[in-house]
């Protein structure tokens, strides 16, 4: 790993995408289900790398670096480069909210810091090295985005990015089948919590939320608590009243690594979402409230109740477009029919509904494709447009 790592200096740029060789970079032959990068290495040292990392042992020569497990020495290098950075580094999980309180936080952060987060969706067990890797001697704080769908993920990712502090945003209902249920799901993101209690570092704490309050007296770990009255009085540009929570984390991450009150209202006042999380966007026909980048039965019931308040603000009618939320396994049905159940509750709303898990609605479309014609018949409306990125809903933006 040293020898590596000393390679690493001198060529501080990673590539895992053959097709996209950064130059002079070190290209690492990552395989998949369906793909073996080993078959691209010298491609890549072709196309400008100046090493591959490959685990086919059958690859010699100039420039290629024979490891026993291409991803392990990823993940081992991007560990070894954070030890050498010595920074704080906070890591953010959770059910819902999470990519928002990141993007929150970082650009609170960098109000006082020089500051490098996760990037996009790279949250994964290739995301988090690559992620971490990406910083450099200037970094002074680094914030780590994890994502799981299953029981062992987050403890993974932490073995790998050692975060001293953390955030979890809240426990819901997502990734039911990979985690096995609510109880998998609470096991799962509460491995944060686990490896922050084992390390002596600290984890932000909405007090409001008595199951993160629970999660957090049971495994000792040293909190750091805060209130959603935090969120209190800022100005910010997220729809639904659930996002006051992610607003009050990155208001008590600021307090707490000395970021000034009126330098942090200013950062969250600046943030514009435009990642289909937590959007309103007018058009000439219509007021949408775009939340399509991912979606699981906590995020639906929450974006529904929050849809139901909200004011017609002159337009004459609502517009609810639902699509299937992906990963239930054997919860899918009784999700579905639950959030379906719910959404037809709301009085003088137009349910729509897309995809074969919402086949049960009397107004389902069975794709995106399918539900076009019916578009040009939404008119002055505010329109909900929620459903997991699998379905593809932002593509009904431009007829709307």
């Amino acid at each position: 790993m040293e020898e590596i790592y000393k390679l690493f200096l001198s060529h501080p740029h990673i590539s895992t995408d053959s097709r996209h060789i950064i130059p002079d970079s070190i290209f690492f032959a990552l395989r998949g289900a369906n793909f073996d990068g080993n078959r691209f290495a010298q491609q890549a040292l072709n196309d400008g790398a100046a090493y591959a990392v490959v685990d086919n042992q059958t690859l010699v020569g100039q420039g290629f670096i024979v490891v026993d497990d291409v991803l392990k020495t990823l993940q081992d290098l991007a560990r070894h480069h954070r030890r050498m950075l010595g920074i704080p580094i906070l890591a953010i999980t959770g059910t819902n909210g999470k990519t928002t309180t990141k993007e929150l936080v970082s650009r609170v952060l960098s109000k006082k810091y020089n500051v490098y987060a996760t990037q996009g969706n790279l949250n994964n067990h290739i995301g988090v090295p690559l992620t971490l890797l990406s910083m450099d001697a200037h970094t002074e704080m680094g914030i780590i985005e994890m994502g799981a769908s299953a029981v062992g993920e987050i403890s993974a990712l932490c073995d790998i990015a050692e975060p001293n502090f953390g955030i979890i945003t809240n426990i819901g209902r997502a990734h039911l089948e990979g985690f096995g249920g609510e109880d998998g799901v609470r096991r799962g993101k509460g491995e944060l919590y686990d490896y922050l209690a084992a390390t002596e570092g600290q984890a932000f704490v909405l007090q409001e939320d008595s199951t993160l309050v629970d999660m957090a007296r049971e495994r000792h770990v040293d909190t750091i608590p805060y209130s959603i009255t935090l969120a209190d009085g800022i100005v910010h540009h997220l729809e639904g009243d659930y996002n006051r929570a992610n607003v009050a984390a990155a208001a008590a991450v600021g307090r707490r690594f000395g970021v000034s009150d009126t330098d942090y209202r200013e950062a969250i006042a600046a943030y514009i979402p435009d990642n289909n999380r937590s959007q309103r966007i007018d058009t000439q026909r219509n007021t949408l409230i775009l939340d399509c980048y991912n979606a699981n039965p906590s995020s639906m019931e929450a974006a529904i109740a929050n849809f139901a308040r909200e004011p017609l603000h002159g337009r004459t009618a609502k517009v609810l477009i639902l699509g299937d939320m992906l990963e239930l396994g054997a919860w899918s049905a009784t999700e579905h029919d639950r959030i379906l159940t719910i959404a037809k509750g709301i009085l003088d709303v137009r349910v729509i509904t897309v995809g074969s898990h919402f086949s049960n609605g009397s107004n389902n479309f069975p794709d995106v494709k399918s539900l076009q014609p019916i578009l040009s018949e939404i008119s002055n409306a505010i329109v909900l447009i929620k459903g997991s990125r699998g379905i593809g809903l932002e593509r009904v933006v431009e007829q709307l």
